[in-house]
């Protein structure tokens, strides 16, 4: 029999007097762990080739941690923009809005307190054929100086077969920029069980985009052929990251949006983005999205000052994220798709975890 289920595990008091409220989803073999404060999720138990379960996304060791902001986003919800945004500057409407500067002179996943560091509201919990809960929060028209006032949810739903469903929304009363995701970091083999070098890595991706030396996308859609970025057959990570490339040098490894394949229906349909292996645990994780670009981040900023749940550090590489999004710097580059939210439209899309073993 699969079990479904969700639970309440309980409401934390932080230092600042807030309350953090924690849930529990379950359905068959997966089981995740999230909570209020940036929607973050905070442990995916993932079954191996045995049958033994292991968390295989890495998290903070602590609510407080978690509450005290930080550079890693383990598991939360990134927006109202995600990636970097050039000179935190972006002209909308006529007008040239100045967003804030959180990441050098740049912005950077939401700004100083993004999505990632307000508490959300749950909006639906339930447990039926599917474990899901809904999250909702409204952010403010000039929060980190973003234009009009929008009104976000994020749903998580696990499905008993294995599959984590990510669906994001979001509405505005003025016109204004949207481009949401998750920031989870993976490790096949287990949160803190060394770093994910070995995990073999597959992208349906032809092209990426390039950066300068701050990180901002120069505006080329350049080729994966002949260069580090080239996982359209798989590869191991570690082996793509010894190659002398002039971009890994830049980003000290990969913080690259990878180019996604349009699908038969169009760039819009959901389609297979990755498939993340480890040979070790024989966990395989595919990622589906609708979104036309997804950021291959292999945890260059991990230095071993992290401790997980786990009581082990993190270091570098010890997890890779694979954050499917709108292009980054979108509203300063015109090739790129537009991440443009007007009023009377509806921000939706979708992205799926589908775990599996290795035969």
């Amino acid at each position: 029999m699969r079990q479904v289920a969700v639970e309440l595990l309980g409401r934390v008091k932080v230092a600042d007097g807030g309350v953090i409220e924690c849930y529990r989803l379950q359905a068959g073999s997966l089981a995740l762990e999230t909570m209020t404060l940036g929607g973050a999720i905070t442990s995916l138990h993932v079954p191996d080739h045995a049958g033994r379960r292991a968390n295989v996304v890495l998290a903070h060791s602590s609510l407080e941690r978690y509450a005290a902001g930080g550079r890693e986003y383990f598991g939360a919800i990134i927006g109202r923009v995600a990636n970097r945004i050039a000179g935190g500057q972006f002209q909308l409407d006529g007008r040239t809005h100045q967003l804030h500067c959180n990441d050098g002179r740049h912005h950077l996943h939401g700004g100083i307190a993004g999505f990632d560091q307000h508490c959300w509201h749950v909006r639906h919990a339930s447990a039926g054929a599917v474990a899901t809960i809904e999250f909702e929060r409204t952010s403010p028209a000039g929060e980190e100086g973003y234009p009009g006032e929008v009104h976000a949810s994020v749903t998580y739903t696990l499905h008993p077969e294995g599959e984590v469903q990510i669906v994001y929304d979001a509405t505005t009363d003025a016109p204004t920029v949207v481009n949401m995701t998750n920031h989870s970091y993976f490790n096949l083999q287990g949160e803190g069980r060394g770093d994910v070098l070995e995990h073999e890595l597959q992208v349906a991706a032809d092209q990426f985009l390039p950066v300068d030396a701050s990180l901002i996308p120069t505006g080329a859609l350049h080729p994966v052929a002949n260069t580090a970025f080239d996982f359209r057959e798989p590869a191991r990570i570690g082996q793509r990251l010894g190659m002398p490339d002039p971009q890994l040098q830049l980003a000290g490894g990969f913080d690259h949006c990878m180019v996604l394949q349009p699908a038969t229906g169009g760039l819009s349909a959901v389609r297979h983005a990755c498939t993340l292996r480890d040979r070790v645990s024989r966990r395989l994780l595919e990622v589906w999205t609708d979104q036309p670009g997804m950021q291959l981040y292999s945890g260059n900023f991990l230095d071993g000052t992290v401790t997980g749940p786990s009581g082990r550090t993190y270091q570098r590489h010890g997890g890779v994220c694979l954050e499917t999004q709108g292009f980054p710097d979108a509203p300063n580059q015109p090739r790129f798709p537009s991440i443009t939210l007007m009023p009377g439209q509806r921000y939706r899309t979708v992205t799926m975890w589908r775990f599996d073993v290795l035969p």
